[in-house]
């Protein structure tokens, strides 16, 4: 009897457990669902967003408006142990369209001779006088980018777009995603004679090696991982390219991916290069120095692992930097602790060191990442980095190919471009979180 009834009530409370569970899990499924839902619509806005920003972009463009930014701020910060202003211009609501960011918008600045040039990130091309005590204006110069990478190309992604400007010898460079089959993609250059009123851009290079975004052997892309920094020094360009997440091509001396690349825009063979360096994930900035004859780099790691590169005597020997069989950084998706990243790390390990595998090694590594971006030199050994994550630069020094005084300055925003007036010894910096234009005297 006592079996029966005690039989009784546990049926009872399986029943009640059950129907609670059962209501449970319903609501719980719906939540989800609702959940999902909003993603999507969500991830419509964003869609749209992007879209509309391109649109005004080439409204923009198109009506070749000058280009405004107004003296927002200032920053006082200490950089080389000596206080430095700087001065932040806001753009007027013209550069929108971003390249991480879906609004506002990325650029790439520029200088020859006396003018500073931009470029957005959709080809919106302005240039000014030199002068800082005002405004910044930049009178729009006509141009056929379009031609190269038009808005077809832009709407499939705020990662496919400008990645650099070169003004340099007379002449105007600039790097880009480039689609060159249907969703196969490679960083291509385009070049054309400097004018004010009517740039006609054409091919400089042109690579045939290309990652496929929907259907490569290890089933990932990222066109963020594109590289596209150029430099220019004698009839020579010097040019980075990334691997678009086909990590096995930086290994590869027969492909122009993963590579620092020098070529002579002279020569009447437009896509003749030279490697000088191969092994590279993302090289997001470059810088010859002369005097020193070596190339430093600056390159996005995985989740961890930002490097800078030194290549000393960089045109005597081909240097190899070790991606992705040794990084200072691990694969992204739970690094070797995840089941479905153990065959990524048979094929591309990520050793702990880089000499001991016959590679150079950085002269700095950054874990976590910084997002690190250009890098310049501002006079004797004296150098400055940007970052893009970190919203920060900082300043080091080299001594005997050595980096000293590593130092953080915080700037608040990412950090799309950096670069260095000589003659004025001005720093130009584009900021991309507010669409500004930063300039760091160092007078």
């Amino acid at each position: 009897m006592k079996f029966k009834i005690i039989y009784a009530i546990l049926t009872v409370l399986f029943i009640i457990v059950s129907v609670t569970l059962y209501k449970t899990d319903k609501k719980y499924s719906a939540v989800k669902k609702d959940l999902k839902l909003k993603e999507i619509i969500i991830s419509d806005q964003l869609a749209y967003i992007n879209n509309n920003n391109i649109n005004h972009e080439i409204l923009t463009k198109n009506k070749l408006e000058d280009i405004v930014f107004f003296k927002n701020k200032e920053l006082n910060k200490n950089i080389f142990n000596s206080k430095r202003n700087i001065k932040i211009y806001k753009n007027n609501n013209q550069i929108v369209r971003g390249i991480n960011n879906f609004y506002p918008g990325s650029a790439f600045l520029g200088i020859y001779n006396d003018n500073l040039y931009i470029i957005s990130a959709t080809g919106m091309i302005g240039f000014q006088k030199i002068n800082t005590n005002h405004n910044i204006t930049f009178k729009q110069i006509k141009n056929n980018i379009n031609d190269f990478i038009g808005q077809s190309k832009l709407n499939k992604g705020n990662w496919f777009s400008v990645k650099d400007l070169l003004v340099f010898d007379g002449k105007i460079f600039v790097s880009f995603t480039n689609e060159i089959e249907i969703d196969c993609w490679n960083t291509s250059i385009i070049f054309a004679d400097l004018n004010f009123t009517n740039l006609q851009f054409e091919y400089l290079f042109k690579s045939k090696d290309c990652v496929n975004s929907k259907n490569n052997i290890d089933n990932e892309f990222n066109a963020h991982q594109s590289g596209g920094r150029i430099i220019g020094f004698n009839d020579n360009i010097i040019f980075s390219t990334g691997d678009f997440r086909l990590r096995n091509h930086a290994q590869q001396k027969k492909t122009s991916l993963g590579k620092i690349i020098r070529m002579n825009f002279k020569n009447l063979d437009k896509n003749k290069y030279e490697i000088l360096s191969l092994g590279h994930r993302n090289p997001q900035g470059l810088l010859f120095d002369e005097k020193n004859n070596y190339i430093i780099s600056t390159e996005h790691g995985p989740n961890g692992g930002d490097e800078i590169n030194l290549n000393s005597d960089p045109f005597k020997k081909q240097k190899n930097f070790g991606w992705p069989v040794s990084s200072y950084g691990e694969h992204y998706g739970g690094g070797k602790n995840s089941e479905k990243n153990q065959k990524k790390y048979i094929k591309y390990p990520l050793n702990k060191s880089h000499k001991q595998f016959g590679f150079e090694e950085p002269i700095k590594y950054f874990v976590p990442s910084i997002g690190i971006s250009e890098i310049i030199n501002i006079g004797e050994e004296k150098y400055l980095v940007s970052s893009l994550k970190d919203k920060a630069i900082y300043s080091f020094e080299i001594d005997n190919k050595k980096m000293t005084n590593l130092k953080r300055i915080e700037i608040g925003e990412r950090i799309r471009d950096f670069i260095f007036d000589k003659k004025r010894k001005k720093a130009y910096l584009f900021l991309e979180d507010t669409a500004s234009i930063g300039v760091i005297n160092f007078e």
